[in-house]
This record gives C-alpha cells, structure tokens and sequence, in this order.
C-alpha cells in the first residue's frame, strides 16, 4: 500500500448523485488529506496524518507544496484518429461560407477521409498518440476515440486498429468506437440504406471477431442519415451485441428521442434538443453530453445543459475534438465556457467531465475519490479547487496518477 499527501484540498465527489443538478455544498472537501492506494485502486480517503498514523510501514509518497486532488477527468466524446487539417474550413466558416460552400470547395468531413485513408497507418499512430498525449496532460485518463473517418471496410478497420494499437503506447484507458455511419461516403455506389447494410454486413462482423470495438456510433442528420433509417440500424446493431451512443439533435431534433428509444448509452450533441425531448431524455438511462467544442467551432448555441440538469438528466461534458467542428481539443476550457453560458455549478461541471462522463461509457469504476475506485487522480498547484474552472484551462495540472502510479 501506498500513502499519497497531503494536499490541500481532496474533492471527492462522493455521494454525489448520478443525474440531475448539483449544488457545490454538496462537494465533499477534505483538508490536509491523503489517498491510501492499493493495487491500483483506491484503498481509504481521509485526513493525511491520521491516515499515516494507522498504516504503519507503509510507502509515503509525500506531496510538496500546496496542492489540491481532484478525480482525473474522462473525455466521453472524441475524434482524435484522423488526417489532415481543415483549418481553411474554420476561416471560411468565419468568412460567411456555408457548409454546403465549404463542402463544394473540398471542405467538410469528406475531406477528412481523403486525408485519413491516404495517411499511413504510422503517420496515424503517432498524431493520435501525440494528442492522446496532449489529454493526459489535462488530466484525463479516460479517452473515448471514434473512427469514422474511412467509410470503408479497408479504412474503418486501418482507424480501428490503430486506435487499438495506441493502447500499447499509453496508461490512459481509450475506448474504441466505430463511427462508419458517419455519413455515406461519396464514393459508394448506393443509398443510405444499402451504406448501413453494408456496415452491418461487413464492417461490424470484423470488429467484433477483432475486438476492436464494443460501440457503436451514428449521425443522426439531414445531412447524413435520417431517423428511421438510424433507428433500424441501430436495432441491428444491437442484436449483434454493440453498445450504442448516437451523434443526436445537432441542427434538428428527434434524434435524441430515438437515441433512448432504442437505449443508446447517450446522445451526443443536443444543441437543437427541445423541452419535450429534454423531458423524455431525462426519464431514461441515456447520458445527455453536451459537446461545447462544437458550439464553440461552429458558433452555434450551446447545449441546454441546465434545462437538462434540472429536469433530472444524467449530463456529460466532453471536447468532440475533430478536425472540423471542434478543434481545440481542451476540454477543461470548454466546460469552464459552457459553466458561464449556461450557468452549471463547480460541482455540476466536475461530475460532468468525471464519473457522470464515464458511466456514458459503461465505466462505472472511475471519477470519484472514494474507496473501490480506480486511482486515477489529478493534482493542481493551488490552494482553491475552484481555480481549476475559474482559470478556464490555463491552470495547468501538477500531476497526473493512473493507477496511483505518478505518469
């Protein structure tokens, strides 16, 4: 075992619950703590020097400085696996271009397959592991990463499987989800229809028996699949054993209602989402993630994460980070963002980009600092949690455990 303190401040968002609004007098804060850590996870949370006192010959990991804990952060939401760059869409974006413009001009998300399929699968590796790289030192450890940028049998599964081989090269937990119904491809002969059906038949019958991913994901749009046609597919999906999660309610709503029908572990987007929708979602197990990055890419209108909150949703926070719509990637700086539009307590935020953003991905062992919890742990040179938001990201982490092991 393992002794690791003392910091300031230990907030350990225990006891707090999984949907709905939270106020900051509900955060527990322990003075002067310490985490005891065994084998990976955490053992006892408690004052630092009475923690000491009770587990004689024990290794002490002492902690210099003033510093605050708080649990490391998971990013539920990401398109990291990808090349190229659209940094022409942004300017022209900002210039007054429509997408449909940008589109013809060899913009948008097609052009981001051309660059994904042309790229080697070495030149793919290293950029999502050198952003991958950039997550960690945010202080998140959970990194959920799509494909959907091959829209082919040959180049989902090249996106795939490279996602599956950065796991090798890192200590955070990625978790793999295949975005092939991301919109259909120019290039195939074909309607959404017989796209969808060609997934099903021969992409997904691969990663399965590859295991290069237990999810799911689709697009939800009138730009790329349509909601009935979603709807079957993602029942299809779920016959052959797949998680599910749906790119919902962007630019129109309905998606979400269909992303709880069909029982999707959440439902990403939501910046068109209407109140009887919100009311629907917040009634279910589906995770409503509000993806901020996007809003802020596109200058769109934000999710409406307190309406979602005080209906009783489970809310997530998470970066989208792609090339096209959301390409800052720091997702501490985006929640801080959404917190001052949308008016979401400290509390609120934390829960959201933690254990409420992991149990969207199934992961229910992580994002709290309490006894049976995975290790994984942030720290910040700072005497006041609430710096950590209040400094929208330039508030720099001081170190990052994984298994309460400092990486």
């Amino acid at each position: 075992m393992k002794l690791i303190g003392p910091f300031k401040q230990v907030v350990t968002l225990a006891n707090i619950p999984l949907r709905g609004k939270i106020s900051d007098e509900q955060l527990q804060v322990i003075t002067d703590g310490g985490i005891l850590v065994n084998d990976g996870k955490i053992q006892q949370i408690g004052n630092f020097e009475t923690l000491k006192s009770e587990n004689q010959n024990i290794e002490i990991e002492e902690i210099q400085g003033v510093q605050i804990v708080l649990p490391a952060f998971t990013d539920s939401h990401t398109h990291i696996c990808f090349g190229g760059n659209r940094a022409n869409d942004f300017a022209m974006r900002n210039a007054g271009k429509s997408y449909l413009e940008i589109a013809e001009s060899g913009g948008g998300i097609w052009s981001s397959v051309q660059h994904t399929r042309n790229a080697s699968q070495e030149e793919l590796l290293k950029t999502l592991l050198e952003r991958i790289g950039f997550l960690i030192s945010l202080g998140i450890t959970t990194i959920e990463v799509k494909s959907g940028y091959g829209l082919d049998v040959e180049n989902e599964l090249k996106m795939l499987r490279i996602i599956k081989k950065a796991q090798e090269y890192t200590k955070a937990t990625l978790v793999s989800t295949c975005l092939s119904a991301h919109l259909k491809p120019r290039d195939f002969e074909g309607n959404n229809k017989e796209y969808l059906q060609y997934i099903l038949d021969k992409i997904l019958p691969i990663v399965k028996e590859e295991k290069l991913a237990k999810r799911v994901d689709i697009f939800i749009e009138k730009s790329a699949f349509q909601p009935e046609e979603s709807k079957a597919f993602l029942l299809e999906t779920k016959k052959l054993g797949f998680d599910i999660t749906v790119h919902a309610d962007q630019f129109t709503h309905g998606s979400s209602r269909i992303a709880v029908e069909v029982g999707a572990k959440s439902a990403d987007h939501l910046e068109a989402t209407v109140e009887e929708d919100i009311e629907f979602l917040a009634q279910s197990e589906t995770v409503a993630t509000a993806l901020p990055g996007a809003s802020l890419g596109l200058g769109e209108k934000f999710s409406p994460a307190r309406k979602l909150l005080d209906a009783g949703a489970i809310l997530a926070i998470a970066s989208d980070w792609n090339p096209g719509s959301a390409p800052m990637g720091n997702l501490i700086t985006q929640a801080s963002i959404l917190a001052t539009f949308e008016k979401l307590t400290t509390a609120e935020v934390l829960a959201g980009i933690t254990f409420r953003s992991a149990f969207a991905l199934g992961l229910e062992d992580r994002g709290k600092l309490e006894a049976g919890f995975k290790a994984d742990f942030v720290t910040f040179k700072t005497n006041n949690f609430q710096n950590v938001l209040y400094y929208q990201g330039s508030l720099k982490c001081e170190h990052i455990y994984i298994g309460g092991v400092q990486i």
